[in-house]
């Protein structure tokens, strides 16, 4: 049920995990979706965390190294096989009861809670984000829900990983966020382990729309795609970079850009002999021969 990602260090011959060794801190992201098996969407959203986290990006090498994320794609499998909108076989809302999962009647609650507190009771683990992966049927676009603490300092901190989100995709609304201490909600992940875990860790429900999202203004709205579902779940995994400041060790890939400023005359010049632009007066290049000056794609884009 579980995915497991973590960095690895070859020594002496033999794969040691980077995070996974004996006294070495481990930093945990803990992810799970479809809770609700008629929210197709949440699983295509944590498909796209995962292929993402597994792939040679330069981005998910350096969140391999430093964190480690656990991941369980479907925390509703019977109530998905059965085509059941809500619930499970036996008719449970399984998001309603976090705070006291039966082993029998919830087997996957149970078995992610315990995993989950096991995590927490370890002086070695620091859990320090809990995600839970939905589907909004009336709303659009991304947004999260989050928890509404008495420490002001606290909740302000709540709030980065939302805002630093929101300037990763385009499709990820910070004004459609919103922090509450709803009563209906007490069983669910985001509200019962925003109670169990500590100051340091932040738990929040991550919604996206079954239909559309908003570019611009309120009439330009784009439909959904599976590859707009997961393209939000590879921006989600690549927030964790930016959050954790590991953006200095993201390796560069090489690039043909000219640079230094004798091969960019050369670059002029060459262009020149072609014909590829003509000059202004004063000597300057039309449009079109700086157009070979673009700034190559950096690590960082969409793989």
């Amino acid at each position: 049920m579980f995915e497991e990602m973590s960095g690895t260090l070859a020594h002496a011959g033999v794969t040691v995990k980077k995070n996974l060794r004996p006294g070495a801190e481990q930093k945990v992201v803990f992810i799970t979706a479809r809770v609700h098996p008629g929210e197709t969407p949440s699983s295509f959203v944590c498909q796209g965390i995962i292929d993402f986290l597994v792939s040679q990006h330069p981005i998910a090498k350096v969140l391999r190294d430093n964190l480690v994320f656990k991941i369980a794609p479907m925390l509703n499998p019977d109530g998905v096989y059965l085509g059941n909108y809500r619930c499970s076989l036996m008719g449970f809302d399984l998001n309603r009861h976090w705070a006291n999962p039966s082993p029998w009647a919830h087997p996957t609650l149970h078995g992610v809670k315990q995993l989950i507190i096991e995590m927490y009771n370890n002086p070695k683990i620091n859990l320090e984000f809990y995600i839970d992966i939905h589907a909004h049927s009336t709303m659009m676009n991304g947004f999260m829900y989050g928890n509404i603490f008495e420490d002001e300092e606290r909740f302000q901190r709540q709030a980065v990983f939302p805002k630093l989100l929101c300037q990763n995709a385009e499709d990820f609304s910070y004004s459609s966020t919103s922090f509450n201490r709803d009563a209906v909600k007490a069983g669910t992940g985001r509200r019962f382990l925003g109670g169990l875990l500590n100051d340091t860790s932040y738990c929040y429900t991550l919604e996206v729309s079954f239909y559309s999202y908003i570019l611009g203004g309120p009439t330009s709205t784009v439909p959904y795609t599976e590859e707009a579902y997961m393209k939000l779940g590879r921006n989600v995994a690549k927030t964790f970079l930016d959050y954790y400041r590991l953006n200095s060790l993201v390796e560069r890939p090489l690039t043909s850009t000219p640079k230094t400023r004798e091969e960019n005359l050369q670059l002029f010049a060459g262009s020149a002999q072609r014909g590829g632009g003509r000059s202004r007066a004063g000597g300057r290049p039309e449009r079109s021969g700086q157009a070979h000056l673009k700034e190559q794609p950096q690590a960082r884009s969409t793989p």
